[in-house]
């Protein structure tokens, strides 16, 4: 029997890149599209290294969680990178009072080392197969550009998509920067007009509709063209069990809650609330693969299904695992973006044009995550690297 590998060492690799065509938009935090616009980010990958010469990886930590890693990276150092289940409630416990990012990316590390040790990928470990995941187009924001400025805009984008093999398309709207619901009530009329007998239509508003009353013009639009889901509607900032109880009460429209809280208690004081229809939940934010698997499996009890936010390999394997889900997110897409991700992998990608010609995607085949770093490309964007601990 293998002994199990020691945690030895925890580094992060610091990387800046340029992205183009996008910018910002007037709040200064949603990338919008922006002819001839270079978009400059950092990003970091996290490194935890074992005894055995295994190295968990994860790639896209940003600032808040990687500042979690460094107050507890001296905690890791000698224990059993294989211990997941007691290092998720430890680390849980002391982060208590954070937002808890932390543990997610160090959670993933570990079942990256868990895979590599036993040869095999994440879904295999997890209980899960290789199979089919349907991807729906997550777009950009609106913007005021000329690329996504309009619904006639909106429509042939999604035209191309459902071209393309995708059964699923989701809105992310103008963020109401002139307060103008009527906007986004038109987009959402003219795209189930068009589309809503043809793929299933989302929206995320992302927490930016001013108020419950626009919110629930949203959500009477959205029940007239038949939307699959309605995400995030207002500005309660996707936390309040009583107002997305209520709304849930004044319309049809399934609603999509619980990606701005955290972990598995809330998520279920979230459902038990009646506050939503489908979960959310996500690895990088929910205490990893680990507290992504407790939300869905507490979600399956429930008989609701859980959307895991975001794309990455990570989600492609927790997906594959768990029968209680519907869509694979590909985002942010923009029909003028080439793509919106660094190029920090050598055989994956999750850019517009991943799926295959039916609309689906799957998880990698290589053991543990599965994807190959491609560290030639991070040699040339580096900028700085770290001992974390150890």
């Amino acid at each position: 029997m293998k002994e199990s590998p020691v945690i030895t060492k925890v580094e992060a690799i610091h990387v800046k890149y340029s992205l183009e065509n996008l910018g910002k938009d007037y709040n200064t935090f949603n990338m919008v599209y922006e002819s001839g616009s270079s978009l400059e980010q950092t990003t970091s990958i996290l490194r935890i290294h074992t005894d055995v010469g295994i190295v968990g990886e994860y790639v896209g930590v940003i600032g808040p969680a990687l500042a979690e890693v460094r107050a507890v990276a001296d905690y890791l150092i000698g224990k059993s990178a294989l211990a997941r289940e007691s290092i998720y409630n430890d680390i849980k416990r002391a982060s208590r009072q954070w937002g808890g990012l932390g543990l997610g990316v160090i959670d993933i590390c570990l079942w990256d080392i868990a895979g590599k040790f036993y040869d095999e990928p994440l879904y295999r470990l997890l209980g899960g197969e290789k199979r089919p995941l349907k991807a729906y187009a997550s777009t950009l924001h609106g913007d005021e550009n000329g690329g996504l400025t309009n619904p006639e805009q909106f429509e042939e984008f999604a035209q191309q998509c459902l071209e393309m093999g995708y059964k699923s398309f989701k809105v992310h709207g103008w963020g109401l920067a002139r307060n103008n619901i009527e906007r986004e009530v038109e987009n959402v009329l003219n795209l189930g007009n068009k589309f809503s007998d043809k793929m299933d239509l989302l929206i995320d508003p992302a927490c930016e509709v001013k108020n419950f009353g626009d919110a629930l013009k949203l959500g009477r639009a959205c029940d007239e063209a038949n939307f699959f889901w309605l995400e995030d509607p207002f500005q309660d900032g996707g936390v309040s069990q009583f107002a997305h109880r209520k709304l849930r009460q004044m319309i049809k429209t399934p609603i999509l809650q619980t990606e701005h809280i955290r972990l598995l208690e809330q998520h279920v004081d979230f459902i038990v609330a009646d506050a939503t229809d489908y979960v959310r939940c996500g690895a990088h934010e929910d205490g990893g693969i680990t507290g992504a698997m407790k939300i869905a499996h507490a979600s399956e009890g429930f008989g609701l299904d859980v959307e895991l936010h975001g794309p990455g390999p990570v989600h492609r394997h927790v997906m594959s695992a768990i029968r209680n889900t519907n869509f694979f997110e590909v985002g942010l897409v923009h029909p003028l973006v080439k793509t919106i991700w660094p190029s920090i992998y050598q055989n994956y990608t999750d850019d517009l044009d991943c799926i295959d010609n039916e609309g689906n995607v799957y998880a990698p085949d290589g053991p543990g995550i599965g994807v190959d770093i491609d560290w030639d490309w991070i040699k040339h964007h580096k900028f700085g690297e770290e001992i974390i601990s150890g």
